[in-house]
Protein backbone atom coordinates (compact mmCIF):
# COMPACT_ATOMS: atom_id res chain seq x y z
CA UNK A 1 0.00 0.00 0.00
CA UNK A 2 2.76 2.30 0.64
CA UNK A 3 3.45 2.87 -3.29
CA UNK A 4 -0.63 3.78 -3.74
CA UNK A 5 -0.46 5.98 -0.54
CA UNK A 6 3.10 7.82 -1.81
CA UNK A 7 1.54 9.39 -5.06
CA UNK A 8 -1.99 9.33 -4.21
CA UNK A 9 -2.09 10.83 -0.70
CA UNK A 10 -5.68 11.86 -0.88
CA UNK A 11 -7.51 9.22 -1.39
CA UNK A 12 -10.67 8.71 1.22
CA UNK A 13 -11.59 6.14 3.57
CA UNK A 14 -13.42 3.79 1.50
CA UNK A 15 -10.99 4.15 -1.32
CA UNK A 16 -8.08 3.26 1.52
CA UNK A 17 -9.94 0.20 2.51
CA UNK A 18 -10.76 -1.01 -0.92
CA UNK A 19 -6.90 -0.92 -2.01
CA UNK A 20 -5.74 -2.27 1.16
CA UNK A 21 -8.25 -5.10 0.73
CA UNK A 22 -6.41 -5.99 -2.65
CA UNK A 23 -3.67 -7.99 -1.73
CA UNK A 24 -5.43 -10.56 0.77
CA UNK A 25 -8.16 -11.04 -2.33
CA UNK A 26 -5.72 -11.32 -4.66
CA UNK A 27 -3.44 -13.64 -2.86
CA UNK A 28 -5.91 -16.04 -2.07
CA UNK A 29 -7.96 -16.28 -5.35
CA UNK A 30 -4.62 -16.63 -6.57
CA UNK A 31 -3.99 -19.57 -4.80
CA UNK A 32 -7.59 -21.50 -6.44
CA UNK A 33 -6.84 -19.33 -9.72
CA UNK A 34 -3.86 -18.32 -10.98
CA UNK A 35 -4.17 -14.85 -12.50
CA UNK A 36 -1.18 -13.35 -11.36
CA UNK A 37 2.18 -14.83 -12.25
CA UNK A 38 3.25 -16.71 -8.25
CA UNK A 39 6.11 -14.66 -8.25
CA UNK A 40 4.58 -11.83 -9.01
CA UNK A 41 1.87 -11.59 -6.36
CA UNK A 42 4.01 -9.92 -3.54
CA UNK A 43 4.29 -6.53 -6.80
CA UNK A 44 0.95 -6.74 -6.45
CA UNK A 45 0.56 -2.88 -5.87
CA UNK A 46 3.95 -1.91 -7.91
CA UNK A 47 3.27 -4.23 -11.32
CA UNK A 48 -0.46 -4.26 -11.30
CA UNK A 49 -2.38 -1.73 -8.98
CA UNK A 50 -0.30 1.04 -9.46
CA UNK A 51 0.62 0.47 -13.05
CA UNK A 52 -3.22 0.30 -13.54
CA UNK A 53 -3.49 3.71 -12.06
CA UNK A 54 -1.17 5.32 -14.52
CA UNK A 55 -4.06 5.68 -16.44
CA UNK A 56 -5.56 7.58 -14.20
CA UNK A 57 -2.86 9.80 -14.14
CA UNK A 58 -3.28 10.22 -17.79
CA UNK A 59 -6.90 10.99 -17.67
CA UNK A 60 -9.58 11.29 -14.83
CA UNK A 61 -12.91 10.72 -16.76
CA UNK A 62 -15.66 12.58 -16.17
CA UNK A 63 -19.02 11.60 -14.01
CA UNK A 64 -21.25 8.83 -15.94
CA UNK A 65 -18.41 7.98 -18.61
CA UNK A 66 -18.48 4.35 -19.86
CA UNK A 67 -15.29 2.22 -19.63
CA UNK A 68 -14.63 -0.86 -21.85
CA UNK A 69 -11.47 -2.65 -19.98
CA UNK A 70 -10.55 -5.66 -22.81
CA UNK A 71 -9.03 -8.99 -21.68
CA UNK A 72 -9.03 -7.63 -18.11
CA UNK A 73 -7.70 -10.80 -16.69
CA UNK A 74 -8.06 -10.53 -13.24
CA UNK A 75 -9.25 -6.98 -13.22
CA UNK A 76 -6.23 -4.56 -14.15
CA UNK A 77 -6.64 -1.99 -15.18
CA UNK A 78 -10.26 -1.84 -14.57
CA UNK A 79 -10.80 -2.44 -10.56
CA UNK A 80 -8.27 -0.26 -9.52
CA UNK A 81 -9.64 2.78 -11.76
CA UNK A 82 -13.01 1.43 -10.49
CA UNK A 83 -11.73 2.13 -6.72
CA UNK A 84 -10.64 5.85 -8.12
CA UNK A 85 -13.65 6.50 -9.88
CA UNK A 86 -17.18 5.53 -8.49
CA UNK A 87 -19.13 8.04 -10.36
CA UNK A 88 -17.93 6.03 -13.81
CA UNK A 89 -19.42 2.77 -14.85
CA UNK A 90 -16.64 0.15 -15.85
CA UNK A 91 -17.51 -3.16 -18.40
CA UNK A 92 -14.60 -5.48 -17.34
CA UNK A 93 -14.28 -9.00 -20.00
CA UNK A 94 -12.17 -11.31 -20.51
CA UNK A 95 -12.51 -14.49 -22.86
CA UNK A 96 -11.58 -16.91 -20.18
CA UNK A 97 -14.01 -18.09 -17.42
CA UNK A 98 -12.15 -18.42 -14.22
CA UNK A 99 -10.23 -14.95 -14.51
CA UNK A 100 -13.77 -13.17 -14.59
CA UNK A 101 -14.83 -15.27 -11.55
CA UNK A 102 -12.12 -14.09 -9.78
CA UNK A 103 -12.92 -10.15 -10.95
CA UNK A 104 -16.53 -10.84 -9.91
CA UNK A 105 -15.56 -12.38 -6.79
CA UNK A 106 -13.08 -9.21 -5.85
CA UNK A 107 -15.34 -6.32 -7.15
CA UNK A 108 -18.27 -8.11 -4.99
CA UNK A 109 -15.77 -8.46 -1.78
CA UNK A 110 -15.12 -4.76 -2.24
CA UNK A 111 -18.64 -3.27 -2.84
CA UNK A 112 -18.08 -1.92 -6.45
CA UNK A 113 -21.45 -1.22 -7.47
CA UNK A 114 -19.76 0.31 -11.17
CA UNK A 115 -18.49 -2.59 -12.45
CA UNK A 116 -19.82 -5.48 -14.34
CA UNK A 117 -17.35 -8.32 -15.44
CA UNK A 118 -18.44 -10.49 -18.24
CA UNK A 119 -16.88 -12.89 -19.97
CA UNK A 120 -16.88 -12.73 -23.79
CA UNK A 121 -14.77 -11.67 -26.38
CA UNK A 122 -14.42 -7.98 -26.85
CA UNK A 123 -16.00 -8.00 -30.32
CA UNK A 124 -19.09 -9.66 -29.29
CA UNK A 125 -19.87 -6.58 -26.41
CA UNK A 126 -22.73 -4.87 -28.05
CA UNK A 127 -22.48 -1.12 -25.69
CA UNK A 128 -20.74 1.65 -26.92
CA UNK A 129 -18.34 3.55 -24.63
CA UNK A 130 -16.25 6.49 -23.79
CA UNK A 131 -13.45 4.69 -24.03
CA UNK A 132 -11.20 1.49 -24.06
CA UNK A 133 -8.63 0.40 -21.72
CA UNK A 134 -6.54 -2.51 -21.64
CA UNK A 135 -2.52 -4.03 -20.37
CA UNK A 136 -1.09 -5.23 -23.50
CA UNK A 137 -3.18 -8.46 -24.58
CA UNK A 138 -2.45 -8.72 -27.97
CA UNK A 139 -0.47 -6.59 -30.95
CA UNK A 140 -1.91 -3.23 -31.04
CA UNK A 141 -2.59 -2.94 -35.03
CA UNK A 142 -5.16 -5.81 -33.79
CA UNK A 143 -6.59 -4.40 -30.79
CA UNK A 144 -7.50 -1.27 -32.98
CA UNK A 145 -9.27 -2.53 -35.24
CA UNK A 146 -10.84 -5.39 -32.73
CA UNK A 147 -12.07 -2.51 -30.54
CA UNK A 148 -12.34 1.04 -32.01
CA UNK A 149 -15.79 0.34 -33.51
CA UNK A 150 -17.02 0.23 -29.80
CA UNK A 151 -16.08 3.86 -29.46
CA UNK A 152 -19.43 6.29 -28.75
CA UNK A 153 -19.92 9.35 -30.83
CA UNK A 154 -20.91 11.41 -28.43
CA UNK A 155 -17.94 13.62 -26.11
CA UNK A 156 -17.90 14.06 -22.51
CA UNK A 157 -14.26 14.31 -21.74
CA UNK A 158 -11.05 16.40 -21.53
CA UNK A 159 -9.83 14.02 -24.55
CA UNK A 160 -11.62 12.60 -27.39
CA UNK A 161 -12.93 9.13 -26.69
CA UNK A 162 -10.17 6.62 -27.82
CA UNK A 163 -8.06 3.74 -26.82
CA UNK A 164 -5.57 4.35 -23.76
CA UNK A 165 -3.38 0.87 -23.57
CA UNK A 166 -0.62 0.26 -21.60
CA UNK A 167 2.13 -1.01 -23.10
CA UNK A 168 6.42 -1.78 -22.21
CA UNK A 169 9.25 -2.63 -24.66
CA UNK A 170 10.05 -2.26 -28.36
CA UNK A 171 6.74 -1.36 -30.21
CA UNK A 172 7.91 0.84 -32.69
CA UNK A 173 6.83 -1.91 -35.57
CA UNK A 174 3.17 -1.83 -34.26
CA UNK A 175 3.32 1.92 -34.24
CA UNK A 176 3.73 2.23 -37.84
CA UNK A 177 0.59 -0.31 -38.80
CA UNK A 178 -1.43 2.37 -36.80
CA UNK A 179 -1.78 4.62 -39.80
CA UNK A 180 -5.03 4.56 -40.26
CA UNK A 181 -5.33 6.05 -36.39
CA UNK A 182 -4.05 9.03 -34.24
CA UNK A 183 -1.25 8.14 -31.49
CA UNK A 184 0.41 9.65 -28.53
CA UNK A 185 2.87 8.10 -26.71
CA UNK A 186 3.46 8.68 -23.21
CA UNK A 187 5.84 7.85 -20.49
CA UNK A 188 4.24 6.49 -17.07
CA UNK A 189 7.51 7.30 -15.59
CA UNK A 190 6.87 10.66 -15.95
CA UNK A 191 4.03 9.78 -13.52
CA UNK A 192 5.42 7.21 -11.14
CA UNK A 193 8.94 7.80 -10.59
CA UNK A 194 10.19 3.73 -10.19
CA UNK A 195 12.36 1.55 -11.94
CA UNK A 196 9.80 -0.76 -13.07
CA UNK A 197 8.24 2.09 -15.37
CA UNK A 198 11.45 3.35 -17.07
CA UNK A 199 9.91 1.21 -20.21
CA UNK A 200 6.29 1.29 -19.42
CA UNK A 201 4.03 3.09 -21.84
CA UNK A 202 0.76 4.64 -22.34
CA UNK A 203 -0.48 4.57 -25.63
CA UNK A 204 -3.17 6.95 -26.14
CA UNK A 205 -5.22 6.02 -29.59
CA UNK A 206 -7.91 8.15 -31.67
CA UNK A 207 -10.00 8.57 -34.48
Amino acid sequence: MDEILQFFPKLNDTQKAQFEQLYELYAEWNAKINVISRKDIEHLYTHHVLHSLAIYKFLQFNPGSKILDVGTGGGFPGIPLAIMQPDCNFTLVDSIGKKVKVTKAVAEALNLKNVKAIQARAEKVKDRFDFIVSRAVMPLPKFTKLTMKKLKKEQMNALPNGIIYLKGGDFEEELKELDFAHVDVFDIADYFDLPYFETKKIVYITN
